[in-house]
């Protein structure tokens, strides 16, 4: 007897991992659900489709989804472009603004510009390595 064809081509990307991580930590404040019908979809079970990874997260509902998961919806935007299917998109964002940096992200560049006097420092393998230490890299 075959076994039937698991339809879940994008269960290994970023986005559904982070999806199933997000929504555990969300889940005393709001449910699966709460976030599926915040997020403006029509059919709730389908944040449960993304997260499984038999769908991908339109482009056009990153905004909503971002909002309703509370993240950065230029974070959120990464991931969804990261999903198979979407790497010559990606390519093209990546040529056109190079890097998308999060608030968050800029809220750190903000710092180390402070932080080192508006030097513009040269990232050293000393530094690296410090940085590295500070997330357990």
């Amino acid at each position: 007897m075959e076994r039937p064809l698991k339809n879940t081509p994008y269960e290994n990307s970023k986005l559904a991992k982070f999806l199933d991580r997000r929504i555990l930590e969300l889940a005393g404040k709001k449910s699966q659900r709460e976030i599926a019908i915040q997020a403006g979809f029509p059919n709730p079970n389908y944040v449960s489709m993304i997260k499984a990874g038999s769908s991908k997260l339109p482009l056009d509902r990153v905004p909503a989804m971002a909002k309703a998961l509370e993240v950065d919806p230029k974070f959120l935007f990464v991931l969804a472009l990261d999903q198979a299917g979407f790497e010559t998109t990606r390519a093209a964002v990546d040529d056109i603004f190079k890097t998308i940096v999060t608030d968050n992200e800029i809220d750190w560049l903000n710092e180390i510009r402070d932080a080192s006097g508006h030097s513009d420092p040269r990232l050293t393998n000393r530094l690296r390595t410090s940085l590295r230490a500070i997330f357990g890299a």
